[in-house]
């Protein structure tokens, strides 16, 4: 009977991986990745600062529209009140009229509004998503992970379809009708289609995740990840970022940069004297933070059973009828 006793990863993690011939590979291949790891990083919060520019102008182009209905019916609505004073009719009636076409132009006012647009988006989507959950609750496994394959194949199908689409219309405007030129919007159309397959993925993989297949790829990763290989090179990137990460912030100090940034940010304040306002990009978090849970299965079926329980509340408490003598 052997007296080994088997190796605790953990200590060799805490420990420290040994120096081998192997690190000859594994340094370059962790530096070639901490790099491209910076360079998108580096990409996405230029990204973020260009959205932080054009966001206000957007929300500047989706406001002159709604701006511009709003105008032009209050333009309509005065009109039409002169035309009631002209009218030959009763003082009463002349009243009542202009009561009743003030409070419609009210309702429909408050209606075009962004705030309205996205209260109408909101529900719109929250009531689509606990659709696609229902339905795919009751999915196969294999169904299920089918549904996935067809929305992921679906994204460059639709992205190809949509601009092959334009480009051909572009490319043909002289020789082909001008109506022809109508079948941009459906290509529009094509192209956007790929946002009401996003709620298939959260609502499908609660069973795509239990067919063999996908179980037979969490037990490979398992596999992978436990090589000793695979360990070491993630102890080797985290232990270069963590120095990077530490010469950087000693390069910033010594020269000044990190003084500087804070006595700029200092100065934003100051000159602004208002409290935070939040960034789009801030914003755009903070939307996707409310947003996340909706994306959950969990989170339809509380509100099923919240409807359920309200539903058993309202009959207990509504009067039974008796029968009539």
């Amino acid at each position: 009977m052997s007296n080994e006793t088997p190796i605790d990863p953990s200590r060799i993690e805490s420990s420290g991986f040994c120096g081998g011939i192997d690190d000859v590979i594994i340094v370059p291949l962790v530096l070639a990745a901490l790099a491209v790891n910076k360079m998108i990083r580096f990409l996405a919060s230029i990204l973020v600062h260009l959205l932080d520019f054009a966001f206000p102008l957007a929300m500047q182009l989706v406001w002159l529209p709604l701006l511009a209905a709003r105008l032009i019916g209050d333009g309509i609505v005065a009109l039409f009140r002169g035309i009631l004073r002209a009218l030959p009719l009763g003082e009463t009636k002349r009243r009542r009229w202009t009561e009743a076409m003030r409070r419609n132009w009210e309702w429909l006012r408050e209606r075009i509004s962004y705030r309205a647009f996205e209260h109408a988006v909101h529900v719109l989507f929250e009531s689509g998503m606990a659709w696609v959950f229902r339905k795919c609750r009751h999915l196969t496994p294999s169904k299920a992970l089918l549904v996935i394959v067809g929305a992921i194949l679906w994204l460059p199908i639709s992205f190809g379809a949509a601009t092959a689409l334009h480009m051909i219309l572009v490319a043909k405007v002289a020789s082909w009708p001008a109506w022809m030129q109508l079948l941009h919007p459906l290509g529009t159309v094509i192209a956007k289609s790929k946002l009401l397959v996003l709620p298939v993925y959260p609502a499908a993989w609660p069973q795509a995740k239990k067919h063999p297949f996908v179980q037979f790829i969490f037990a490979s990763y398992r596999v992978i990840t436990n090589l000793y290989l695979v360990r070491k090179i993630g102890f080797r990137y985290r232990h270069i970022e963590r120095a990077t990460t530490a010469a950087v912030v000693q390069f910033a100090h010594a020269t000044g940069i990190s003084r500087a940034a804070m006595w700029f940010r200092r100065a934003e304040e100051a000159i602004e004297d208002r409290p935070i306002v939040h960034k789009p990009s801030q914003k755009l978090r903070l939307f996707y933070q409310r947003w996340s849970i909706k994306f959950s299965a969990e989170y339809y079926e509380a509100k099923e059973r919240e409807a359920e329980r309200e539903a058993e509340r309202e009959a207990a408490a509504s009067p039974r009828a008796t029968p009539s003598p």
